[in-house]
Parts: structure tokens; sequence; C-alpha cells
């Protein structure tokens, strides 16, 4: 599912509504995928695995590009790391992990930050889950949706046009093509948007 094909199936589901998004690289297009992929992860979950190389008593580190939030870390997850507070080797207390922004940059925060004991202890990487944005690749394998979901992706990306529509005020009747959407043929931009979102979100649950 390259971001070529997609864009082609996208412009053909809206028909003659298409033609009303003209920007340059089909970049109107672009951007309907990339916000219906964004918000196909509320949905369609992906759980990566991310790494930190960790340095004594700092607490900000670079997250990932594609973070929407994250889930847990592993690091002390070890017989060293349990040992209760009165039993020797106890590592102290562990960090929590939270998002946070830096200069608006998206970092990663620890509180506290490790220590050199601990770092000499657990090691120094720092191994946490996430969870990861959906991206349309201009090579189909750099696309994270699932072949299976490319008709919900697609059904998304309709809504997202229909609102850029309704924004414009736009009044045009909107007939969509069979298959992709059982919402109303006919309607206003922003009845269709209200249709599509609703039936994304039925079929994504």
């Amino acid at each position: 599912m390259s971001q070529v094909d997609l864009v082609a199936d996208l412009k053909a589901s809206l028909h003659d509504a298409a033609e009303v998004f003209t920007a340059a690289s089909d970049a109107d297009f672009v951007r309907h995928l990339d916000l219906a992929a964004r918000d196909l992860g509320r949905f369609r979950r992906r759980t990566l695995v991310g790494t930190i190389t960790l340095t004594a008593d700092v607490d900000l580190y670079a997250a990932p590009a594609d973070l929407s939030s994250l889930k847990s870390h592993l690091w002390g997850i070890s017989p060293t790391a349990a040992r209760k507070p009165w039993e020797k080797g106890y590592p102290g207390r562990l960090p929590d992990m939270r998002e946070a922004e830096v200069d608006g940059v998206q970092a990663i925060a620890l509180s506290p930050p490790p220590t050199a004991a601990q770092i000499a202890m657990l090691g120094s990487e720092f191994r946490y889950y996430y969870f990861a944005t959906h991206a349309v690749g201009a090579a189909a394998a750099d696309t994270t949706v699932k072949p299976c979901d490319r008709g919900l992706l697609l059904l998304r990306a309709q809504a997202e046009a229909m609102k850029e529509m309704a924004m414009r005020n736009i009044k045009k009747p909107v007939q969509l093509r069979d298959g992709l959407a059982s919402a109303p043929r006919n309607g206003t931009p922003a009845s269709l948007f209200q249709a599509l979102m609703e039936q994304f979100e039925k079929e994504a649950a």
C-alpha cells in the first residue's frame, strides 16, 4: 500500500469532489491519508520497543519521531531491582517515565533521573514500550497500516476530505463510490463527514 496507490484510490472514491483539492503533488490527498492514518491508531494500536542510553543524573531524552504515547519501561526488571530497601544491593527508587515537551520538541522524562550507582547495577540500556503512530509511506513497505485495514483507512480519509470541504462552505452534493462507504449518497459535506465518521468508528471498533 504505497502512498501513490492510496492517493489514486482516495481520488477515485471522491468522484467529482476530488476536483476541489488542487494542491501540487497531490498534497491535499496526502494530508487526508496522513491524518487518517494517525487517527486509525485509536483503534489499531502499534506497540513498539524503544531504547535510551542512560547518562547518570540526566532526566530528559529524545523521543522517537513516531511516539503517540508511552506504555511502560523494562529497565530494572530483574532480581536485583526487586530487592527490598532493607536488603543489600537495593537499587533505590527506579524512575517513572512520562512524556514531556522541551522547546517545542517531544521528549521522554525520567523521574527521578537514574543515578550512576543504578546504571552500574542495572545497565545503561533503558528499554521501553510505546504506542506509535501509523504512517503512509512513499514505498509500500513503509506504510504501517495493514492491508486488511485499507478500506478503513480510505473511509477515514474520505471523512477528512468532507470536513475540509465543509469548512470551505461547499454545498454541492457529493457522491461516493460504492463499496468504500455506505453513507448517504448525496448530502452536504458536513453531513457526509458526520456519517462517514460514524461508520469509521463503528467498523474500526
